[in-house]
Formats: C-alpha cells, structure tokens, sequence
C-alpha cells in the first residue's frame, strides 16, 4: 500500500486522466450491478403470472441492454484511461531512475552490477504500470462491488444477506494469511532476477574473455543455477496462490450452498418468494468474487511492489558526490590545480592518499608516474569529482570544486582514458560527442590531430560509418586515436591522458605524441603514464610511491638523483 500511494502521488500530472477512469469505473460496476436484479424482476413476473409479461420483459431488457452498454463503455474508458496514465508515469519514472543513475558517484557503480540496473531501468519499473493500471483499479472495482452488492442483498432479504457473511471472515483470514508470506517471497524473487540479469549482462560483455579461457561450462552452470533459483523463487510464490484460491473457491461455494440452504427454508416457511432467492443467489457469485479475487490481487501486488521497491531504492539513494545547495557556475577556468593535504581511500582499510599536496600551475604539463596501485588514476579522478576526498581539497584556479556545478567543472576538463569507450553509432557521431555544437570542419581537423583522419577515409563509409558496440569494428589503436581526436574537438583548458596511448604501436605512438604535445602547450595537461618514453619532456614528473608523493622534478632532475623515477626509467629501457 505504501508503495501504490507513492505511485499514485508522483503521477498527479496524469490525476484528471485517472479521475475520469476512476469515475468511469464507478459507472461501469454500478451498471454491472443491474444483471442479477433483472433476473429477478424477470422470475418475480413470470411466478406472478403478471398480464403485462411481454410489455414488462421488453422494459426490462431496454434497460439491461442500456446497462450492458454502460458497463462496456465505461470499462473501456477506464481501462484504456488507467492505461495512459500508467505507461506515461512508467516513462517518466523510468527517466528520473535514469537520471538518478547519471549522477551516482562511481563508488555506486563500483558495487552494483550493470544488468542489475539495467533489469531496473527497463523491468522493474514497468511493474508500476501493473500497479497503476491493473491492481489499483481492480482493488477498488471490489470494493465498489462488496459493498453495493452486500446492500443489494440486504434490501432483498437481510436474513439470507446476514447467512451470506458467514464466511467472509474465514476469506478475509486465508487471504491476510496469504498476504503475510507472499510479499517477502515476491521480494526475493525480484532479488534473484536483478541477480541474473547481472550475471547475463556479465558474461555477454565478457564472452571473449570466456571463449579464451574455454569457460563456457563454468558460466553456462552459473546461469542456469541463477535460472533455477530464480524459478523456484517464483514457483514458491506461486504455490501460496495455487494452494489457497482453490480453497477460498470451495469456502466461497460453501456460502453459497449455505444461503441456498436457508433460502429453501425461508421459502417452504412462505417467508421469502422464489424470485428473490434467484436474485440473491446470482448477486453472490458478485458478492463473493472481491474476496476470492482479493488473492490474486495480493500475489499481483507483491510481484509489481517488489518490483518497483526496487527502483524507488535507487532513486532514494543518497550520491556520495553531490551538488551544494547553491553552487556557483565555473567559468573557463585557466588551470592552475592545486591538491590541498588531501586524503582519500576506496576502503577505510586501504588508504590509497594520505595528505597529499601539489601545485600544478595554468599551461602545464605534469606526468604522474608509478607501480599499479599507488594513485595516478584516483587523483585523476578527484579532479573530476568523480569521487570526494575523505580529506583535504581539490582547488582549481582558487576555487575548491565542491563549491562548482558538476557539468560547469567537467566543462573544464577532457580526458581520454585507456579503456576507450565509444558508443554504438557512426565515427563522426562519436568524435563529436564531447562538443555537439562542433561543424563538420572542426570534427575533421581534430581527427587529423589524432591522426585518425586517414584509416576513417579509407572505411566504407569515411565519417558515417556506425563502428559497432563499443567500437567493435575498430582496432584497439583505432579506438584510441577517436577518442583523442574526440577530446581534442573539445578543446577545454584541463586535459588528462590516462594511458592515451597505450593501444598504439611505436610509430603512430610517436605521431600522436607529437600532435598531443602540440595541443597541450595550450592547456594545463596531466598525464598518466607507465611508458616512461613519453613524458620526458614533462614540465614536472611526480612519481607516487605508498600513499604519497615520494618524487617531484623534471626528467634529468629526477635522473640525476638516482631515485625511484631513475630505477623505473633503467628498469624500461633495459
């Protein structure tokens, strides 16, 4: 109920849509109503023997024609109306669980897995529609329905309408008792089916890595395993309603039995007539059917609430990186950054940076070097405010990043990772992707920059050929050099290079130096590099060793000392 009240508050823009279909719900069941109350008019004149019969069959069948009509009119308004809301309100919920998602801090992503939340994205939140459009309306038909039928059946005889309850608590408890099991069980079956999503959405993104090291078997079990739980969890829900609607079936046909029963006995006494005995017994089958019914709505409700519980958990999640309240605008900036004693783990066992200080001044360009491990990247990230500081501060031109709109600091900067990632649409859609308003000509003269302009000419279709998922049409070194030409199009005044050229063979390696060199005498750049051949001509070197800064100078100043910078460099070219 909690969550069909939320539901039904964050869809007050499709209200007056709703309140039409809840008022042609209304017309739709009252005129349902209608059917039994004909028959017995139709028995009490054919056991009257009244001399109008023809002429009062007539009347009472216009008005059971108008009446079906009613119902069929209004159950389609409804329907289609409840519809409308509901798929609106799941496209809309859909985008702010989306949105949501893009500006969770990578933390967030580090511990959840992708099909996870992409079964969220497009699954779960596709449950609301069931609860918007099937459940919530189907509770109120019946409640509409046992109440106005329950007062049907005492204005025609409220002896028989009293024997007609008799069983009502008996349903009410199977069904409370039904209720009380099947919502933690739908829970868990949700939880298995976000879990399978995952491992699925693992093994496709990594179905090279498992035709390597031949473990297809290994992963096949673990999705059929995952598969297997997931059955069980449903059949184990399942098994709640497939085992108590055949008894509430044979407590509601034992109500039944019994007003038929009393009815019998009221008859020989001369105390109720046989038309009313026929309308009673055709308005229990109403009667009883909310009840009955009730079950169904519960295992439904638990399924979609499960389902949508679990969206409504990542829209409430509390980002680890957030916006201030009022956060100022970050102009082009001109790149002077400073890290002040700033500390920072990904565990609280593993510290990763402890009070670290540097000053990297506008137009720079400074290499961080290092083992595996030691920060490059994490600081590279800080910067980003891809994660926040446990400690201390990240200050651009003066200004301490927390204080600045996210899309306002990453307007300053471009980075170009070792893992390219580029999306599944043509070369130039990629290349222009970080500067939109680019023309032809600007997306053109930053891929001759990165020296990509050549192998896209030569492709079927130059500029507008679509390179597949992730680039999978493209070469490792071809990937590398879109993504460079894709952050040199952007031309914003920070630039960092996190392994930018780790996919390219010598000779295009040096080309691509030399045009990355070339642009970063305009710019502030840091770079991030294990090939220490590239970055000799770095304005400043920091070599990152345990949880600090153990180095700083240039190239021949940190050889010239014979530290770790000048053991790395030997242990290279060796």
């Amino acid at each position: 109920m909690k969550t069909s009240f939320r539901i039904l508050k964050e869809a007050r823009k499709y209200w007056l849509y709703l309140i039409i279909a809840f008022i042609s719900l209304v017309i739709s069941t009252i005129a349902g109503f209608y059917t039994p109350w004909a028959l017995r008019e139709l028995t009490s004149l054919a056991t009257d023997g009244s001399s109008n019969f023809a002429v009062e069959a007539l009347r009472i069948g216009l008005f059971l024609l108008a009446a079906t009509a009613l119902q069929a009119a209004g159950s389609s308004a409804s329907g289609y109306l409840n519809h409308y809301a509901a798929l609106h309100y799941v496209a809309d919920l859909r985008t702010k669980l989306y949105r949501k998602l893009q500006h969770m801090s990578l933390r967030y992503f580090h511990k959840s897995r992708t099909g996870d939340l992409t079964g969220r994205v497009v699954n779960d939140a596709m449950d609301a529609e069931i609860l918007l459009a099937h459940v919530i309306p189907d509770f109120v038909v019946n409640i509409l329905t046992f109440i106005g039928v329950g007062a049907l059946l005492f204005t025609i005889n409220w002896q028989l309408a009293l024997m007609s309850l008799i069983t009502i608590p008996i349903l009410l408890g199977i069904t409370i008792w039904q209720s009380h099991h099947v919502t933690p069980v739908w829970k868990e079956n949700s939880r298995v089916r976000g879990e399978l999503s995952g491992t699925v959405q693992d093994n496709l993104s990594g179905i090279k890595e498992i035709q390597i090291f031949n473990q297809q078997k290994h992963e096949e079990e673990k999705v059929s395993g995952l598969s297997l739980k997931h059955s069980m969890a449903y059949l184990k829900a399942s098994f709640f309603f497939e085992t108590t609607y055949p008894l509430l079936a044979f407590i509601t046909a034992l109500g039944t039995v019994i007003v038929v029963v009393y009815g019998g006995h009221l008859l020989g006494k001369g105390e109720i007539a046989i038309a009313d005995i026929v309308g009673i017994v055709m308005y229990l089958s109403m009667f009883y059917g909310p009840v009955k019914s009730f079950s169904g709505l519960v295992e439904r409700a638990g399924e979609a609430g499960a389902g949508c519980r679990r969206v409504f958990e990542v829209i409430d999640e509390v980002p680890d990186v957030k916006e201030k309240k009022n956060p100022a605008v970050l102009p082009r900036v001109k790149g002077d950054i400073q890290l002040k004693d700033l500390s920072f783990s990904y565990s609280e066992e593993i510290p990763v940076l402890q009070k670290t200080n540097l000053n990297i001044r506008a137009g720079q360009t400074v290499a961080l070097v290092g083992t595996t491990g030691v920060g490059k990247s994490t600081i590279a990230n800080l910067i980003n405010r891809f994660y926040d500081p446990q400690a201390g501060a990240v200050v651009i031109d003066g200004v301490d990043i927390r204080d600045v709109t996210l899309s306002s600091l990453r307007d300053n900067i471009s980075m170009v990772l070792q893992d390219t990632f580029l999306f599944n649409g043509t070369v130039y859609e990629n290349i222009v992707y970080g500067w939109k308003e680019a023309t032809r000509e600007d997306v053109l003269a930053a891929a001759k920059a990165a020296n990509a302009h050549d192998f896209i000419e030569k492709m079927e279709e130059g500029y507008d050929t679509v390179i597949g998922e992730r680039g999978v049409r493209l070469s490792g070194g071809q990937k590398q050099r879109l993504s460079i030409a894709r952050a040199i199009l952007r031309n914003s005044p920070i630039l960092i290079l996190d392994e930018a050229t780790s996919a390219l063979d010598t000779k295009t390696e040096q080309e691509i130096q030399a045009a990355l060199d070339e642009i970063s005498k305009e710019r502030t750049t840091l770079v991030i590099a294990h090939r220490l051949s590239t970055i000799r001509h770095a304005d400043l070197i920091v070599v990152l060793e345990g949880t600090g800064i153990a180095e700083l100078g240039t190239h021949d100043e940190l050889i010239a000392c014979g530290g770790i910078y000048c053991r790395l460099h030997e242990a290279q070219a060796s």
